[in-house]
């Protein structure tokens, strides 16, 4: 006879309590507002809105709307016209594009061969499969752009692989939910294109800027995957020959081929960074359905009506955050906050650090995209000033996103590998802690080396 563990339930929040924490939220919006004026103001209608529930798509665009008509006189006019000119960029063309072409890859088979090759190199070694997962990882970043898309695409392989091989589940959802992130670092990145649109930043300069922070993390990844794996005694793989190492890197190399497509066509001036999306879209269709054909043509509507979701879920929040940005540019804010922020004598360094402070906090409540939109255009004109580096600021932020994207409440990465591994939210930011701990540190040296983001873009003539 089984015995069934005890049920022990939460009692609910008393109304009293409940009227305590609603009205001590309404005073501490009140004081926001009444002492911070235009600033405070904004930014406390915009936390009440977050507070209800709402997306913060939808918050963005009311704050907006309900400040313009209560508090100024801008006619509606010219609300709708920031709308329709506010999203009439040419470069935003590239966030579609790129889904596009993960979507293909995603679903096209350059996935698992990126995996064969990467195991037949590193298999041999201590938790080979977990070095295998994180160089994967890598490779599929460099022609991805979405982070939630390379765990999909590299987790759903590897991590049946792993518990098969005999590593725990716990181990390998770790690494994949953290070596997914390079997903944004790498080469193209959807939060780059968001980011270079709100600050006129070179897309072309970012996404180059991005390989070497890009290695630097996939090693620091490696060295820790090694070292407990080493530790735990997890079994290794037979090594590869030469010939199956080369047999398994030409099924791959048409995948990474379209690293080559990007960065050659952007550096040589073929086409820009916008156009190279478009060309990774219809490369990435072509070797899915014509060279690996683990896609059909009858797949293809799919892939299509499932890139259009997501697209439009994203210009959706571009949307609202340009009538933010709007209305922030309207008041003077980012001008204000940044004489306010050097008003301080911070200094590049502890600027640096409360950048990143207040990044990691906005990442416990928001996603990446809604992040950039809101908090670029207002800490952009401080950095300008202060002479930090706009691309090397870039990727700041951009790895400020990668820690964001492997930790709870809001985690995207956490909760596409408990779906992939059947882990609970829980188990998973236990087992995260390693690498998210080797996540930091890389974000300190990101933040206090700026030549190893512009060393590269500079060195080929793109800054």
């Amino acid at each position: 006879m089984s015995t069934a563990e005890p049920v022990t339930f939460t009692p609910p929040m008393s109304k009293t309590r409940a009227g305590v924490w609603l009205i001590s939220l309404a005073c501490i919006l009140l004081a926001v507002g009444f002492f911070g004026g235009n600033v405070g103001i904004v930014f406390a209608l915009l936390l009440a809105l977050m507070l209800t529930g709402i997306p913060v798509s939808i918050a963005l665009g009311l704050t907006v709307l309900m400040f313009l008509f209560l508090m100024t006189h801008v006619p509606i006019e010219a609300v709708a016209l920031k709308l329709f000119t506010g999203i009439e960029k040419f470069e935003i063309m590239a966030i579609p594009f790129f889904i596009l072409a993960g979507n293909f890859l995603t679903h096209g088979g350059v996935a698992k061969r990126m995996i064969a090759f990467a195991t037949s190199m590193l298999g041999h070694w201590h938790g080979g499969l977990g070095l295998a997962g994180i160089l994967a990882c890598s490779m599929f970043a460099l022609v991805c752009g979405s982070s939630v898309a390379t765990v999909v695409a590299i987790g759903s392989i590897i991590l049946p692989a792993m518990v098969k091989q005999g590593y725990p589940m716990r181990f390998g959802a770790g690494i994949i939910v953290c070596a997914g992130s390079l997903g944004i670092l790498m080469l193209p990145s959807i939060p780059k294109v968001i980011y270079a649109i709100a600050t006129n930043t070179s897309i072309g300069a970012l996404f180059v800027a991005g390989l070497c922070p890009g290695i630097l993390l996939t090693i620091m990844l490696c060295s820790v995957t090694w070292y407990i794996a080493k530790k735990r005694g997890y079994k290794r793989l037979p090594k590869s020959t030469w010939k199956e190492r080369w047999t398994s890197f030409r099924a791959s190399v048409w995948g990474l081929m379209l690293v080559v497509i990007i960065v050659g066509g952007i550096y040589s001036g073929i086409f820009t960074a916008t156009e190279a999306a478009a060309m990774s879209a219809v490369y990435a269709f072509f070797i899915s359905v014509y060279i690996y054909k683990d896609l059909t043509l009858r797949d293809v509507p799919r892939v299509l009506l499932a890139s259009a979701n997501l697209s439009a879920m994203l210009l959706y929040i571009i949307t609202n955050a340009v009538l933010f940005s709007f209305l922030m540019s309207h008041e003077n804010i980012p001008q204000a906050m940044a004489d306010w922020i050097l008003g301080k004598d911070l200094g590049v360094v502890s600027f640096l650090m409360v950048v990143n402070v207040v990044l990691l906090l906005a990442g416990n409540v928001m996603e990446p995209s809604s992040i950039i939109l809101i908090f670029a255009p207002i800490l952009f004109p401080a950095a300008m000033r202060l002479g930090i580096d706009p691309v090397h600021f870039g990727i700041l932020i951009d790895a400020n996103m990668e820690v964001g994207l492997c930790h709870p409440p809001v985690g995207l990465n956490l909760y596409v590998a408990s779906g992939i591994s059947k882990l609970s939210i829980t188990e998973l930011t236990v087992a995260v802690v390693p690498w998210l701990s080797t996540m930091v540190v890389f974000l300190v040296i990101v933040t206090y080396w700026p030549t190893l983001s512009i060393w590269l873009p500079k060195a080929m003539g793109m800054m």
